[in-house]
């Protein structure tokens, strides 16, 4: 299955009732947004800043865009390029591990004033607001468990992120083999930084109870899901439902 057929499957899973949905692209940004109505012109508009503010940051700092470790910003850097960093050093990754959630997130706040309920999904990332429950589905690539289970996300957790990373599905970045590392945080780059370190990690089912004992420990972490075939570990306040 390539990349494209991956993002079109697991949009389905994870659509939620009561939204209405719009793709925004722009250059390698793909976002898929539900909101209580169309907010596609302002979602691209959120998408341009922030992918400039990057961009011309990476001209200052090219190894920012490379570094596979955490990175110090320059002086008078763009707050999505510090949280970015703050996110990575917590995590032991570079900072383009969590660039994913980053947009999610900001982007989330530009929109979050025209909408009281909203879904970012980011290449797999998911940043949700509002006060109703919402499940999102679990794609593990060619786990049996794909579209089998889902993540029930309570009105009392919101607002929260919800970041995957696989070596098995897509094309990002991981030396790990987990079908699927999923993690949770009110902080949507922690999570993302978080997944992939996660995701790194896992080589073989033996690593999954280490991997879990290591990524709780981090500050802003609330749970962790980890699925390597058919085997599954979870950690803190997951809640698993049947699809």
């Amino acid at each position: 299955m390539n990349p494209k057929e991956n993002v079109k499957h697991y949009r389905r899973i994870f659509n939620g009732d009561g939204l209405v949905y719009f793709n925004c692209k722009v250059k390698q940004s793909d976002l898929c947004i539900g909101a209580e109505y169309n907010l596609k012109k302002q979602a691209e508009e959120s998408i341009k800043k922030y992918r400039q503010q990057v961009e011309e940051y990476i001209r200052k700092q090219p190894v920012f865009l490379h570094s596979l470790e955490p990175v110090k910003p320059l002086p008078g850097a763009p707050e999505i390029i510090n949280h970015m960093c703050r996110a990575s050093a917590a995590c032991g990754v570079g900072p383009m591990a969590a660039i994913a959630g980053a947009v999610s997130f900001y982007v989330a706040m530009d929109l979050i004033c025209y909408t009281n309920e909203l879904v970012v999904e980011n290449g797999g990332d998911i940043y949700i607001v509002g006060k109703r429950e919402r499940v999102v589905g679990i794609y593990a690539g060619q786990s049996a468990l794909t579209g089998k289970i889902g993540v029930k996300i309570s009105p009392d957790t919101l607002p929260v992120s919800i970041c995957t990373s696989s070596g098995t599905v897509g094309h990002s970045l991981s030396f790990g083999s987990a079908d699927a590392a999923v993690v949770l945080s009110k902080d949507a780059c922690l999570a993302d930084a978080a997944a992939t370190a996660a995701g790194n990690m896992i080589r073989s089912r033996n690593d999954v109870e280490k991997t879990l004992n290591k990524l709780k420990m981090i500050p802003g972490i609330t749970g962790i899901l980890i699925i390597i075939g058919e085997d599954v570990g979870v950690w803190g306040n997951i809640e698993l439902v049947s699809l």
